[in-house]
């Protein structure tokens, strides 16, 4: 038994080796022992962990977890600890040690002496997941630039392939070492990505201000990564969708989707902007946060929020993801906008379960996304929670102006219509935004 910093005594989960689910795993070329400093008794973030190990193609061959309020500042474990470690890779066979928390360069270098094997923390376990699902130009300088940037502090000769970029004989500096070259290079394709990423924002801004000028209802879908979002989207397109497009891939994976997708759905007659976006995790890197700005600013300037729940997960674990989310909504500025709660794939509860988180979440939209269940409700919360976008108009529109009217029934729905021998006389509701572009048609 270890003795933590603060004197509490730590108490460990052994790493069993050969036995359970990791004796029926595959061999794989790397074989991960997870280790974790918790401060509690709550496990939930090492699993994850090992969800995240699995997305990323290596295999878990055991777990080893000390209780302390602080992780070690030199090697994140107690040295007992370490040493209990190092004897847990050796009988499982384990080729790396990853880490529940994001480590200085300190903690890694020590650790990695300590152990004699590569270490990893979740960080880079989940950069390596981001760079492996970004399919777009802007999903892979995203995740290129966050990787840089953790990376920068931790750098011992890993950019000497980014020589090429530097201008040859004159460029370095009098005695300048090889770390200090890498860095330096590094910095500047930091630099150059930053640029490239600010040209990509510019035209995402172009592409958004379209979308304002039309004054569209907009709908994000926020939530914990794998919680239904893609699917809930897919399902909602095909109900409510009108020539929306493909429909968003969907896979039983960490962070399948990194980009965002909007669809145009008719809600009520009236058309709404639908956008899916990259789902969150507890312990995200602040370099994902910041690097994937742009694409979080749809999150931000949406109407409305639908926090995208899995409602199957245990209860526990179920709302340490639901304030993981509203966390990092509150970090990007998107924590007071309005929301919805939607408990996803309650086809996989049973009836005691659903009627327990209906009592924990009176306000929330229980559906199945996969099963089709439940969206007519969802629709009828989201045209209630928008409804205060619409403004009440009537209108005298002369005969004349038949594109007008065209254009209010396809912005308004259902309208009420009169025809008078002077024109079309209307009510409707439409957008509070538009409403000034039919004020030559308004009744006095």
């Amino acid at each position: 038994m270890d003795r933590s910093r603060n004197g509490r005594s730590a108490v460990s989960t052994q790493a069993q080796p050969g036995s359970g689910a990791a004796a029926r795993e595959p061999r794989a070329a790397q074989r991960a022992l997870c280790i974790a400093a918790l401060p509690g008794e709550d496990e939930s973030s090492v699993r994850e962990l090992g969800e995240l190990l699995r997305t990323a193609g290596v295999a878990v061959v055991g777990t080893l977890t000390q209780r302390r309020e602080q992780p070690h500042p030199n090697t994140y474990l107690g040295p007992g600890k370490v040493a209990e470690a190092k004897a847990a890779a050796q009988a499982c066979d384990a080729n790396v040690i990853a880490c529940d928390d994001e480590l200085t360069p300190r903690q890694e270098r020590n650790l990695e002496q300590e152990l004699g094997i590569p270490v990893v923390d979740r960080t880079t376990v989940i950069l390596d997941i981001f760079a492996a699902h970004a399919a777009s130009a802007e999903g892979k300088l995203q995740v290129e630039l966050a990787q840089l940037e953790y990376n920068l502090a931790r750098m011992r000769g890993l950019w000497s392939h980014l020589e090429r970029l530097g201008g040859g004989i004159g460029t370095r500096g009098p005695g300048e070492s090889q770390i200090e070259t890498d860095r330096r290079l590094a910095r500047d394709r930091i630099s150059a990505l930053r640029r490239r990423l600010e040209h990509v924002r510019g035209t995402r801004a172009v592409m958004r201000a379209e979308r304002e000028r039309a004054a569209l209802p907009t709908v994000a879908l926020a939530g914990y990564t794998n919680a239904g979002k893609s699917t809930l989207l897919n399902a909602l397109t095909t109900a409510y969708g009108r020539g929306a497009g493909a429909e968003v891939q969907v896979r039983d994976r960490l962070f399948h989707t990194l980009d965002p997708t909007t669809r145009t759905l008719r809600l009520g007659g009236r058309p709404h902007l639908f956008t899916d976006t990259v789902g969150f995790i507890r312990k995200l890197p602040h370099q994902l946060v910041d690097a994937f700005g742009a694409t979080l600013e749809e999150t931000i300037r949406a109407d409305l929020l639908l926090h995208v729940l899995d409602a199957s997960a245990p209860l526990e674990e179920m709302e340490a993801m639901r304030h993981a989310v509203e966390e990092v909504l509150q970090e990007i500025g998107a924590g007071e906008s309005p929301r919805v709660l939607v408990l996803n794939k309650i086809d996989l509860v049973d009836a005691q379960t659903l009627h327990e988180l209906r009592l924990r979440h009176p306000e929330a939209v229980p559906l199945s996304a996969g099963a089709g269940a439940g969206l007519e409700e969802l629709a009828e919360r989201i045209e209630l929670e928008l409804r205060h976008l619409l403004c009440p108009i009537e209108l005298l529109v002369p005969y004349a102006n038949g594109g007008s009217l065209a254009e209010l029934h396809e912005l308004a729905g259902e309208i009420a219509r009169n025809d008078t021998p002077d024109g079309v006389r209307v009510r409707a509701l439409v957008p509070a935004r538009l409403a000034a572009r039919y004020a030559r048609f308004a009744v006095a």
